[in-house]
């Protein structure tokens, strides 16, 4: 130990010439030293290099600290002691370098410091490579506009389906933001499908722009250039074609039922959801999914009502989560009394105007009594 406290001397010993190369010779030899060991230290060795490496990161000058940071930040070899220490200093200039690149610092480690440190911080834990989406959604969480961005653009970064549904609430005023989740290849379709909605035209445009594909699509409206993206974006979503077989199967021999509706919704299964829904309201999956999509609870009571569903089914399809309703107990029996003096032909009629209005067909379009426009305005207000 008589070397350890040479070394330690050094480090402390501002005051020597040439100090910072002295100091960060030191550290690295204490490193170098606790590495030659490591195996075969005690339990109570490795706890005094930890206390010893916290106390001479805290009393080496600023521009040491940072130099040592940028030794270590991607060494694999390095201490984890030694790096904790480091990512858990105050200075963003001194932690960032392993905040952003060490492979030693493990999930707690991170979690740690997104939950307690400032956005510089938050911002080097964004630019990692891989980031799980237990740490994602603490960034995107606490963080500001620079570190979501940082997220949104990061291609290694995991996103849970509460983080998308954060990220593409904060698009809706954001347009840099919007473009960054909406070409992530990873974004789920249901939260493609809300940031067109919520995006704005240039927005859109510069999404489709992004995607030659989807360029060759665009029609002169806004709606039009959505229901197309969403369209292309259904005919290569997996889960969307595996759910629309099914249901296609089942239509085939007269078995869609309203228990498909139901086990989708309970399930929070978007595309079991709409594509059974559409089948048995007898409309298009694109409006079944902004049904589903919509905020404003009446448009599925109505498409709920058109198919023939339940309040059971429909509630289920109020309380899924891709809507983010988070409706209370009063607006569900608020909904469900609407729901339940709402007829079916009614809602029928509506689905079909509503159908003939968005395929320009006019001339067919059906009316609706003043009535029952009444009971409608009740329900979407």
């Amino acid at each position: 130990m008589t070397m350890l406290n040479s070394l330690i001397h050094d480090v402390q010993d501002a005051s020597a010439s040439g100090s910072t190369k002295r100091q960060l010779r030191a550290l690295t030899r204490i490193t170098d030293l606790f590495l030659a060991g490591s195996t075969r230290y005690s339990k109570r060795q490795v706890e005094l290099f930890d206390e010893v490496f916290k106390v001479l990161v805290e009393a080496i000058e600023l521009k040491t600290r940072i130099k040592l940071a940028q030794r270590f930040a991607a060494d694999p070899a390095a201490p984890a002691v030694l790096v904790r220490a480091i990512a858990a200093n105050d200075d963003a200039a001194v932690a960032g370098p392993v905040l952003s690149q060490s492979p030693v610092l493990t999930e707690p480690d991170l979690v740690a410091s997104a939950s307690t440190q400032s956005q510089d911080h938050l911002l080097a834990i964004a630019q990692r490579e891989t980031i799980s989406a237990v740490i994602t959604d603490i960034l995107i969480e606490r963080g500001e506009q620079q570190v979501v961005h940082a997220v949104a653009r990061n291609a290694g970064a995991q996103i849970s389906d509460e983080g998308f549904s954060e990220l593409v609430l904060r698009a809706a005023a954001d347009g840099e933001l919007a473009l960054h989740v909406g070409t992530r290849s990873d974004i789920p379709r249901h939260h493609f499908l809300k940031l067109l909605e919520t995006a704005s035209a240039s927005v859109c445009g510069r999404l489709i722009g992004a995607n030659p594909k989807l360029a060759e699509i665009v029609q002169e409206t806004v709606t039009e250039v959505i229901d197309d993206i969403n369209r292309e974006v259904r005919r290569h979503s997996s889960a969307h074609a595996k759910a629309r077989f099914r249901i296609k199967r089942l239509a085939e021999w007269k078995e869609v039922r309203e228990v498909d509706v139901h086990a989708g919704a309970r399930a929070q299964n978007f595309e079991k959801t709409v594509t059974a829904l559409a089948a048995l309201a007898g409309c298009g999956i694109e409006v079944a999914e902004r049904a589903v999509l919509n905020e404003n609870p009446g448009a599925v009571q109505i498409i709920a009502k058109a198919a023939g569903c339940s309040w059971a089914t429909a509630k289920a399809l109020l309380l899924m989560t891709v809507a983010e309703r988070k409706m209370s107990k009063a607006d569900l029996e608020h909904a469900r009394v609407n729901f339940e003096q709402l007829e079916r032909r009614t809602a029928q009629r509506v689905m079909e105007f509503y159908e003939a209005r968005r395929n320009m067909l006019a001339h067919a379009s059906p009316t609706i009594t003043s009535g029952e426009a009444a009971k409608l305005e009740a329900m979407m207000g």
